[in-house]
């Protein structure tokens, strides 16, 4: 009887031991809470460091593709902004297309055709551009970058903003035709 008490007791304590361990207690609780908000805090910090350091680019915005229009609103000769690409149209007198780079080799500054003179002229040091990029007047070290472009089959032109290609000297084959 002594052993049946004993077994009963030894019982008990273990049904408390095992009640007590599954009940959460204010420290545990406080502990739990802190590692919960660690994590989401730190799931904050990894979302928001990829979207600072994701490309923004999108269609229609620099970084991203634009659709120039058709090959045929372009007449031969001629060079058409696109401020919101930061980039000009150029179609030169064979028809081909480049997409230049407005911004200066020398500094970065914007570079504005002038239609009287015919070429690419840099306001801040007076760098000029001949209508395909290359240098005329220095201090620019070489000619204006260019973005790439693609002639699709309905005759749409797309330039592609989201990497600049520089070169040391405009080639033949830096024209894209349709």
């Amino acid at each position: 009887m002594a052993d049946e008490k004993t077994t009963q007791a030894k019982t008990t304590k273990e049904t408390t031991d095992n009640t007590e361990t599954t009940e959460t207690t204010r420290r545990n609780f406080l502990k739990y809470a802190w590692v919960a908000l660690g994590a989401v805090a730190l799931g904050e910090g990894a979302l928001v460091t990829y979207q600072f350091f994701a490309p923004k680019a999108s269609e229609g915005e620099f970084g991203g593709v634009f659709n120039a229009g058709l090959v045929d609103d372009y007449p031969p000769g001629s060079v058409t902004p696109f401020n919101a690409g930061r980039f000009y149209l150029v179609r030169q007198e064979d028809g081909g297309f480049l997409a230049l780079y407005r911004k200066c080799t020398h500094l970065g500054c914007a570079v504005p055709w002038d239609q009287a003179e015919g070429k690419f002229i840099c306001p801040c040091h007076a760098s000029a551009f001949e209508a395909d990029g290359e240098v005329l007047n220095p201090p620019a070290p070489r000619p204006l970058d260019r973005f790439p472009i693609t002639i699709n089959e309905n005759g749409e032109i797309l330039v592609d903003t989201g990497s600049a290609i520089q070169r040391d000297h405009p080639h033949a084959d830096d024209a894209i035709y349709a």
